[in-house]
């Protein structure tokens, strides 16, 4: 992969976090005036609608699915039904920065559930940075602590719900295009906002909320066209760390929106997470190049 390649994958890895956070941020406020499950609807409708006028210029949508893919593509839904519901009810109770510090363990859990599922080799030092990432996240949900509440779990719920989609979506065809599992997906979470919202309730849409939630769906595309883009685009040893710039992001934004600073043990925890993290993906990359160079 060349240099520019590389460098065009780690932009596009840092804008998509961007635009998945100021999702969130839009989000986080719209619920203040509007029902969770009522905004999770309107954002899909927007979201769909979005999608639809890309579909037009591009054609990468059909909704039709190989018989292979639809048992798997059923688990992925799943998966992204219960982390959205989970993740935003942990956001309207939670500070921004961190529910986003908890998500940061991600790639360990990962990491833990690809040797458990699908038998991948797992060496004591990875293992050692998932035990050091699990106590990176106890810092921050402080457990015993004031802090700690159910909030914090749901986060933690939230983000195995993410696993789940992210390890469903290693299964999907290759051929099947990055277009039509974001349109499934978008289907999905906007039927999860029209199913509950009728128990929650609707409220009239104030014009800051609908500008919010318009916003939100946008933001929420940008992030989905940009982190596949960077994946597809640069080498995933060089890209995937720059995840962690989700959590800058995340702290700035809180900051500015909401006057939400996360205080030292979140911060020390998310910095533990982070370079556990970064030691997972440093070996794997060290890994590959072994295997590589094995093969040659």
């Amino acid at each position: 992969m060349r240099p520019s390649g590389n460098l065009a994958g780690v932009l596009l890895m840092v804008a998509a976090m961007a635009a998945f956070t100021g999702n969130d941020t839009l989000m986080k406020a719209a619920t203040r005036e509007v029902p969770l499950f009522q905004a999770i609807f309107l954002r899909g409708v927007v979201t769909l609608l979005l999608l639809a006028g890309l579909s037009r210029v591009t054609g990468d949508i059909r909704l039709g699915l190989p018989r292979r893919d639809r048992g798997v593509m059923a688990l992925r839904l799943a998966g992204e039904v219960l982390a959205t519901a989970l993740f935003l009810t942990a956001l309207q109770y939670m500070a921004l920065a961190n529910l986003s510090a908890i998500m940061q363990s991600l790639p360990l859990v990962m990491t833990l559930l690809a040797a458990v599922v699908f038998g991948e080799g797992i060496g004591w030092r990875r293992l050692l940075a998932v035990l050091a990432g699990f106590v990176g996240v106890l810092l921050i949900i402080k457990p015993g602590a004031e802090g700690f509440n159910v909030w914090s779990l749901m986060g933690l719920a939230a983000m195995l719900a993410v696993a789940l989609r992210d390890l469903s979506t290693r299964r999907l065809s290759a051929d099947l295009p990055s277009m039509t599992v974001v349109a499934y997906a978008a289907i999905a979470v906007m039927l999860l906002g029209a199913v509950a919202s009728p128990f929650q309730g609707w409220a009239p849409v104030p014009p800051v909320a609908a500008v919010q939630l318009a916003g939100s769906g946008a933001f929420l595309i940008a992030g989905y066209l940009c982190i596949t883009m960077a994946m597809r685009t640069g080498e995933m040893a060089v890209v995937a760390p720059f995840r962690y710039t989700a959590l800058l992001w995340a702290i700035l934004l809180g900051w500015i929106s909401f006057g939400q600073l996360p205080d030292r043990l979140t911060l020390a925890g998310a910095g533990i997470v982070i370079v556990s993290g970064l030691f997972t993906l440093w070996r794997e990359s060290r890994l590959a190049g072994k295997r590589g160079a094995s093969q040659a």
